[in-house]
């Protein structure tokens, strides 16, 4: 019989993932490393690599244990509030954790937890509200893209580092070729740190792929 591994009972994947969720957001993207993670978890990198053979593997299994945060919406649940509870919730986790998603970048969100969480019982409550299959997935992917992207769009672990950035830059541009930008600094830099930004751009598309939805007030505490 094969002898028992003390190392992979440490290296089960909720470990591994709360670990590298660690040592991502205390160092930034660049501290995620197989030999970091092996000496927090104190067992071999050959052991971890049993558990995700490479980066991928292991990003994957750090999206997919995030996903597990996200909310189950009780059924029967009004179209517009679970919509914007499950797409708030999805934004929350995401800017939680900015140094994972930097090192995801364009890959795809698949893992089984985040299917389960969000992407099936949406597009099964987009259906139900009266889209056609392809008005729920193109529902489902706008909210999605908007979303990822919003959360991606600035550096949410120092976000007064981010904006003091962006309004150096913008205040260095010559206002002969940027009179708009130049001329509403304050206006602009509040906007791109703005996370009620993204909360009224989330409400017009559920409102544009569903017109006739409840006007039932709409939780903001989900962000």
């Amino acid at each position: 019989m094969p002898r028992h591994s003390a190392a992979l009972d440490r290296a089960t994947p909720d470990r591994i993932a709360e670990a590298a969720l660690l040592l991502v957001d205390e160092g930034g993207p660049d501290a995620l490393t197989f030999r970091a993670l092996a000496a927090r978890l104190d067992i071999a990198v050959a052991s971890l690599q049993r558990r995700c053979t490479d980066l991928a593997g292991l990003l994957d299994l750090c999206t997919d244990h995030l996903a597990t945060r996200l909310p189950d919406v009780a059924p029967g649940t009004d179209w517009t509030l679970a919509t914007e509870t499950r797409f708030t919730a999805l934004y929350g986790v995401l800017t939680a954790h900015p140094g994972l998603l930097a090192l995801r970048g364009t890959r795809p969100w698949l893992g089984p937890n985040l299917l389960a969480h969000l992407a099936e019982p949406q597009l099964a409550d987009n259906i139900a509200v009266g889209m056609t299959p392809e008005e729920a997935i193109a529902a489902y992917r706008g909210m999605y893209l908007l979303t990822l992207g919003s959360a991606g769009f600035v550096d949410h672990r120092d976000p007064q580092g981010s904006r003091a950035a962006s309004r150096l830059a913008i205040a260095a541009l010559d206002p002969a070729d940027f009179p708009v930008m130049t001329g509403h600094l304050n206006v602009i830099v509040a906007a791109m740190h703005d996370r009620d930004v993204y909360r009224g751009a989330l409400r017009r598309l559920i409102d544009a792929a569903h017109p006739a939805a409840s006007s039932t007030p709409r939780n903001p505490s989900h962000d």
